[in-house]
């Protein structure tokens, strides 16, 4: 049972909040819930947003920012997550390391300064601990593989960041790894760099996970077939494009190669990678997503990845960082079972988590 389950008395209030029945709450609490990607630290590095404060969705009512806290991920039961420390590609390579370092520092600052609200865990023995104690499980990303470009030696730092677990290769633009997906792209037919290949074989020795969200497709297979098959691939946060055709979704083929590695691909947020026309609104177009993708590889390959506070418009219903309990309410109306809904919601990443890191 999830320890942040709150006592009965408070059941009903809390789903009041969340705006779904005791039902959905209930699997809510009793499931590992692991979001795979959250940009939560922006806000933190643009504003000093303080994420152990409740906040509401702020004048922007949800768009973009405002999504989470640690009173609203307690509220939806998020026991997990991976924070991104996004990488600004206009920065020359040796200013993004170092801040990157910095950024890194001031996140592990952050998390130390929570009283053990937050705390950082590598590995699923970590990842219990936390939960056992009360806390939010951190887990730390980067957004933008161009971070590490400059570090004086890559293995060296890799070896010392002993809490990093996952990094996306590419983000929003072209890097010195590989083309983005996005329109942003100067390099619509280019595969993955020599040094994109280095940086897979270099996260595959220190069992990192390689995220290939946001990357182009030839760059994604040249991605694939580098990677230590013995190791679990992700897309942290997409849509696909078999409900709705767009740059930034996945096809079938690509599903079907992260699960052939045992891996995990989370659903995003994200309204405009996920509507289609003449489709659902609100959560189900997320579940959607979803249900595509267990149709395609099968329920132990997907999970969710909100990418709250990634400058994203969540759909309605989901802007205000309660949508976990939205979702579980429309799986529910889906008629998923129990044990379906609980393996998407973070059964599967803490399989993917245990094959890369054991206790």
């Amino acid at each position: 049972m999830n320890e942040l389950t709150h006592v009965p008395a408070d059941l009903a209030q809390r789903a009041g909040r969340l705006g779904v029945s005791q039902d959905a709450l209930q699997l809510l609490d009793a499931s590992d819930l692991i979001d795979l990607h959250v940009d939560t630290y922006i806000p933190v590095r643009l504003w000093r947003y303080d994420v152990t404060t409740r906040h509401d969705t702020g004048l922007l009512r949800g768009h973009f920012f405002g999504h989470l806290d640690v009173p609203r991920l307690r509220d939806c039961a998020v026991d997990g997550a991976m924070w991104s420390i996004t990488t600004n590609p206009f920065r020359s390579a040796a200013a993004r390391w170092q801040t990157y370092c910095r950024n890194r520092a001031r996140l592990q600052a952050m998390v130390e300064a929570s009283g053990d609200q937050l705390r950082f865990v590598r590995d699923v023995g970590e990842y219990r601990a936390a939960r056992a104690a009360g806390s939010h499980a951190v887990l730390l990303a980067i957004q933008g593989g161009n971070a590490l470009q400059a570090a004086p030696d890559l293995h060296a730092a890799l070896a010392q960041d002993r809490l990093l677990t996952r990094v996306t290769l590419v983000h929003l633009t072209d890097s010195a790894y590989g083309p983005t997906s996005s329109p942003l792209s100067l390099r619509r037919g280019a595969g993955l760099s020599q040094a994109g290949r280095t940086l897979v074989e270099a996260l595959n020795a220190h069992r990192v996970f390689v995220d290939l969200a946001h990357i182009r497709p030839k760059a994604f297979w040249d991605a694939v077939a580098v990677h230590d098959r013995s190791q679990p691939l992700l897309a942290t946060h997409t849509g696909v494009s078999g409900v709705t055709p767009h740059w930034r979704n996945l096809d079938d083929k690509q599903l079907r190669a992260i699960a052939d590695t045992d891996g995990v691909v989370g659903i995003i947020f994200a309204a405009n990678f996920l509507r289609r026309r003449g489709g659902p609104s609100g959560a189900e177009m997320v579940v959607e997503h979803l249900d595509h993708v267990i149709a395609t590889v099968g329920e132990a390959h997907v999970g969710i990845g909100s990418d709250y506070d990634g400058a994203i418009v969540p759909p309605a219903g989901m802007r205000n960082g309660l949508g976990y309990g939205q979702l579980v309410q429309a799986m529910l109306a889906r008629k998923w079972t129990p044990e379906r809904i609980a393996r998407v919601l973070g059964g599967n990443a803490l399989r993917a988590l245990a094959v890369l890191r054991p206790a």
